[in-house]
């Protein structure tokens, strides 16, 4: 890549620099947070560096405060190599009287509770998690569908995609969106993803709070999250897909070290503000940081993909939350999924603090539209007669076969490639 690709996060990296005395940007490995960081960066010091026999990291252990010296904002790249930097930075906003962009942080890894920082940071330092490209970023997304303009009530104008069947949407989950993959072939855009989770199973696991743990048992828990991608499959339907190969009290450790580097990325369950009850069920939907991921712990291929309906859809509606979440990012929201004790089940619901919300139902093709549809006014109207706002907008996410369009029911079906922030 010769060109800086525009990010969803720009903007929200650009507004908080203004706010707060640092910034945080953390989320998987590989998906452009130090591209981007060094965007808005003055100065920087890299602590993966291996100059000077890691010259960064030891000046970063031996003097905390001389290291995070220079031009502002000065990034701190993978912060967490030296969890001393964290206080630091605070302190180092404090003493600047809470003068806004002084720092930038990128993270690929939590650390663990043994090396938490002192503070929080909180009200110094903001944070904000970053994903990789989705289809408006990589350019396949004409965009003419805001969520910006569906979370502020306003109509929407017709719009073709791009994508052209099965095939299309196939390929797309194969190249996920890795900033490397940008200009390769979708089979090196594959060994991409392949590398990844090799990387993962072999080092980055064990590397993130120094406790060892097998290989075989990681790859064998990300396969088990991948076959369950977009699933409300629990730690026992886990433990039993795994086929006791890997304990419960295992299990949660790994899951939990996976989490720490950003490779887990769960979507919760949704529970607005209601004035009359209503049963919701707690469980998250699983998910990878990339659909790709789980192409790779498949075994998957394009082909193999397009024959297989029930798998293609999944890991469809993995896509379209994937590229929901850093668009909801965008606009200061957040995204759930709505499961209740009737079992009414809605794919996603995309939420503000004011209690704004949108319901969204994702569908690989077009005759799944009534289905989809009923859902979203069945859930409107309990949510309503509950006592909470209609929605600002009901959504259908589509993955080709009809332009973006509004229904005499008021519900907006949109193909995946006309989505934006």
């Amino acid at each position: 890549m010769t060109r800086y690709m525009s990010r969803c996060i720009d903007r929200s990296i650009e507004r908080d620099l203004g706010i707060f005395g640092a910034v945080l940007i953390q989320g998987p490995k590989w998906c452009g947070k130090t591209t981007t960081a060094q965007r808005f960066a003055e100065s920087s010091l890299s602590l993966s560096d291996p100059a000077g026999d890691f010259a960064a990291l030891q000046l970063a252990r031996i003097d905390p405060a001389q290291a995070i010296v220079g031009a502002t904002p000065r990034l701190i790249d993978e912060w967490q190599e030296e969890p001393k930097l964290w206080d630091a930075i605070r302190f180092e906003c404090d003493r600047r009287t809470g003068e806004p962009g002084q720092f930038l942080l990128t993270g690929s890894a939590t650390p663990n509770d043994a090396d938490q920082p002192m503070h929080s940071g909180i009200g110094r330092i903001s944070r904000l998690r970053m994903e990789t490209m989705t289809l408006a970023e990589l350019g396949v997304s004409s965009g003419a569908v805001s969520l910006e303009t569906l979370l502020n009530g306003c109509p929407i104008k017709a719009a073709l995609g791009s994508i052209n069947g099965i095939a299309d949407i196939a390929d797309l989950l194969c190249r996920g969106g890795w900033p490397q993959a940008v200009g390769k072939t979708t089979a090196d855009a594959m060994r991409i993803s392949a590398a990844y989770i090799d990387g993962v199973c072999e080092s980055d696991v064990s590397r993130v709070d120094g406790v060892k743990r097998d290989p075989e048992k990681v790859r064998a828990l990300l396969s088990s999250l991948a076959r369950n991608e977009s699933t409300l499959a629990g730690e026992k339907s886990l433990e039993k897909d795994l086929g006791g190969e890997v304990s419960r009290s295992t299990l949660r450790r790994y899951t939990d070290a996976l989490r720490r580097i950003h490779i887990i990325d769960d979507i919760p369950a949704w529970h607005p503000a209601l004035r009359s009850p209503v049963k919701l069920r707690q469980s998250a939907k699983r998910h990878l940081a990339d659909p790709s991921l789980a192409v790779a712990l498949l075994g998957a291929n394009p082909e193999s993909l397009a024959s297989d309906p029930k798998t293609l859809g999944l890991l469809f509606e993995s896509l379209v939350l994937h590229d929901l979440k850093v668009y909801a990012a965008a606009n200061d929201s957040s995204v759930s999924h709505y499961h209740d004790a009737d079992d009414l089940e809605v794919d996603a619901v995309i939420h503000r603090r004011d209690g704004t919300w949108i319901a969204v139902e994702i569908k690989l093709g077009s005759p799944q539209i009534p289905e989809a549809s009923a859902n979203l006014l069945r859930l409107e109207r309990k949510l309503v007669e509950r006592g909470e706002r209609p929605p600002a907008a009901k959504l259908i996410v589509i993955g080709f076969g009809m332009p973006a369009h509004t229904t005499p029911e008021g519900i907006i079906v949109a193909p995946v490639d006309t989505l934006a922030p």
